[in-house]
C-alpha cells in the first residue's frame, strides 16, 4: 500500500534541522518557481495568476502526496506549446476541461502500472522532443523578448515566424536591452554565486532599473492589472460545446 512520503517523514520522527532544511529549500523553490509560474501562465495565453495558483495548490499536492522526500513541483516549460494551442481554440474553460480528462487518464494508467513501458522509449525521442520544444517556447517569446506592437502571436510555428517578419520594425529598444540584460544575469550569476538563485537576482535588478530610470517598459500591472493575493473560490467550469 503506498503511504506518502510527508507521513512516512513525520512517523521517522521530524527535528528542528530537518524543519530548518525544508524551510530554506522551500523558500529558493519559491524564489524560483512563482516568477516562473507567472511567465508561464503568460507564455500559455492565460492570466499570470492562473500561474500562481497552479504553483502554489499543484506544488502543496504534490510535496504531500508525493513518493520522495526530496520532490520538488512546478511549472513545467515543456507544457507550453500544448496549453497555448489549447487556450488559443477551446479558451480558458476548455483547458480545464481536457486538464481533468488528462488527469483521469494518467489515474489509469498508474492503477495499470503503465508507467513501466516508459523505459522502451528511446533516448533519441526524449532529446528530440525536449529541443522541439525549446525552439517553440523560444519562439514563441520573441513578441515579448523584443516588444513587438502586434497582436496575438499564431499558435503555429511558421506563422509566428511570418508574423514576426511583418512587425519587426516596431522593436522597443528599451524592452529589448532589458530583456537582453536579464539573460546576461541568468547566465553569469552562478559565476558569481550558487548560493543565491540567478532568477531572483535577475527580477530584483531589472525591477530596480525600471523602476529607477522609469524606463518604457511594460509590467505585470500595467499589462495584466493587479495579481490577487488569495485563492479563488472553487467552481465548475462551462463545458464549450465541442472539445
Amino acid at each position: 500500500m503506498f503511504v506518502p512520503k510527508s507521513i512516512v517523514c513525520f512517523r521517522e520522527g521530524y527535528t528542528r534541522e530537518r524543519l530548518m532544511r525544508d524551510l530554506l529549500a522551500g523558500v529558493v523553490v519559491g524564489i524560483v518557481a512563482l516568477p516562473l509560474a507567472l511567465a508561464f501562465a503568460i507564455a500559455s495565453g492565460v492570466p499570470p495568476e492562473r500561474g500562481l495558483y497552479t504553483a502554489v495548490v499543484a506544488g502543496f499536492l504534490i510535496s504531500a502526496l508525493g513518493g520522495s522526500r526530496v520532490q520538488i513541483g512546478g511549472p513545467t516549460g515543456a507544457f507550453v506549446v500544448i496549453v497555448y494551442g489549447i487556450v488559443a481554440k477551446y479558451g480558458y474553460d476548455g483547458l480545464v476541461v481536457i486538464t481533468v480528462m488528462a488527469g483521469i487518464i494518467l489515474v489509469i494508467l498508474g492503477l495499470a502500472r503503465m508507467g513501466a513501458l516508459i523505459k522502451f522509449i528511446p533516448y533519441p525521442v526524449i532529446t528530440g522532443f525536449t529541443s522541439g520544444i525549446a525552439v517553440i517556447i523560444f519562439s514563441s517569446q520573441l513578441k515579448d523578448f523584443f516588444g513587438l506592437k502586434m497582436g496575438a502571436v499564431p499558435a503555429d510555428f511558421l506563422e509566428k515566424w511570418t508574423a514576426y517578419g511583418e512587425n519587426i520594425r516596431s522593436i522597443s529598444i528599451p524592452t529589448a536591452l532589458m530583456a537582453l540584460g536579464t539573460l546576461a544575469i541568468l547566465v553569469l550569476w552562478p559565476r558569481v554565486s550558487r548560493m543565491v538563485p540567478a532568477p531572483f537576482v535577475a527580477m530584483l535588478v531589472a525591477t530596480a532599473v525600471v523602476k529607477i530610470f522609469h524606463l518604457p517598459v511594460d509590467t505585470i500591472g500595467t499589462r495584466f492589472g493587479a495579481v490577487p493575493s488569495s485563492l479563488p473560490a472553487p467552481h465548475w467550469p462551462a463545458v464549450p460545446g465541442r472539445i
